[in-house]
């Protein structure tokens, strides 16, 4: 699959351009830079102007083959000359890049978006053109998106109090299809945020499916919880790390039921045996061979559910299917914080909920 440019690559290529053709006044439509994954990138310049004291260019972000809601949006740079500046090269966002409000991010709060690594490649790259040609004083960087602020309606910054557009972002310089890793970075964020602002309990859930159950059942807000997708594993390293006390995991039976096997990664492409667990509990729950062959012919976990419900199991399957879940909970996170668990169906409703958990949803409730 093809990789892309993350938006600090694009901002990096924007401004090396800018700045060359600022500071040797001839026009420049294409630049390389390198980036910190060691990989170049070809940059096409488009949408150039010049001025006097100020040039400005775009790059148009390629995400590759990755689903990147970025791609084909316009990455601006404007480098102007501002000779008020005690620093060599000043770095900030222009419109359509998002202004970080709350703490626990790459940037304080007030900063623009743009973290730390873009940082360092758009200083790295423009210090270059300024070396090359031999020029002594002081450039002004603004950073913008076209359309910025509507593109980031469909990220998280809105979840992660960035507001008025888009990050800059990227560690690597590419983009890498399907990345695995852009989604633990997202969910690290979002944990280091929760930290910075004093919390000692969270709840993290895969996603938002149970959302209208979890406010009717709990009066709890699921988009309050840290969204941890498939990595469940993975979430509750980040937090035995960051130094939370007690953790709440919510999520829907279909998600839920592989950890009742000690599966911490629920993706199908990882362990897709949700059938045959839930058979297996069924079997704990005294379920005859029957009632086992029909679970087997569910292609769903609630329609799985019904046939059991419908058996009179229900409460001994849900009571076997908690006791694995916190087995395996308490084995992952071996006594470096407090964890509970609930498990909900949306056609159902509440499933199951280890011992603690009630009391924990009301901590979490009333902000303790």
């Amino acid at each position: 699959m093809r990789y892309g440019f993350t938006t600090g690559s694009c901002a990096a290529a924007a401004a090396k351009a800018a700045a060359y053709m600022l500071l040797s006044g001839n026009r420049k439509e294409n630049i390389v830079i390198t980036t910190p994954k060691g990989i170049d990138f070809h940059a096409e310049i488009v949408e150039i102007s010049i001025a006097e004291q100020a040039v400005s260019c775009g790059v148009i972000k390629d995400g590759g083959d990755d689903p990147d809601v970025t791609t084909g949006a316009v990455v601006y740079a404007r480098v102007a000359i501002n000779k008020q500046l005690d620093q060599k090269i000043i770095i900030d966002g222009g419109e359509g890049v998002g202004r970080v409000t709350k703490p626990g991010l790459d940037q304080p709060v007030g900063n623009a978006a743009i973290n730390s690594v873009p940082r360092q490649m758009i200083e790295k790259e423009v210090k270059e053109v300024m070396e090359l040609l031999d020029y002594k004083g002081s450039l002004e960087i603004i950073i913008s998106v076209a359309d910025g602020e509507n593109i980031a309606g469909k990220t998280f910054n809105p979840r992660l109090g960035i507001v008025g557009g888009i990050s800059i972002l990227g560690t690597s310089g590419i983009v890498e299809p399907m990345s695995s890793q852009a989604l633990l970075d997202t969910i690290r964020v979002e944990l280091n945020q929760k930290k910075a602002m004093g919390y000692e309990n969270i709840a993290i859930a895969p996603g938002n499916y149970g959302l209208d159950f979890m406010k009717n059942e709990y009066g709890y807000d699921l988009d309050e919880a840290v969204k941890c997708s498939n990595f469940i594993g993975d979430t509750l390293e980040m937090i035995a790390q960051m130094g939370f006390k007690k953790v709440m995991l919510c999520g829907h039976i279909g998600k839920l039921i592989k950890l009742s096997g000690g599966i911490m990664n629920t993706h199908s492409k990882e362990a897709d045996c949700r059938i045959e667990l839930m058979i297996y509990s069924a079997l704990m729950a005294g379920a005859d061979m029957e009632t086992m062959k029909m679970i087997s012919e569910c292609v769903s976990t609630d329609a799985a559910y019904g046939i059991i419900e419908k058996a009179g199991l229900a409460r001994a399957f849900m009571d076997k299917v908690m006791e694995k879940i916190d087995f395996y909970l308490n084995k992952k996170v071996a006594d470096r914080y407090k964890i509970e668990c609930i498990v909900y169906s949306n056609e159902y409703g509440l499933l199951g909920e280890t011992k603690g958990a009630k009391e924990l949803m009301k901590e979490l409730t009333s902000g303790e």
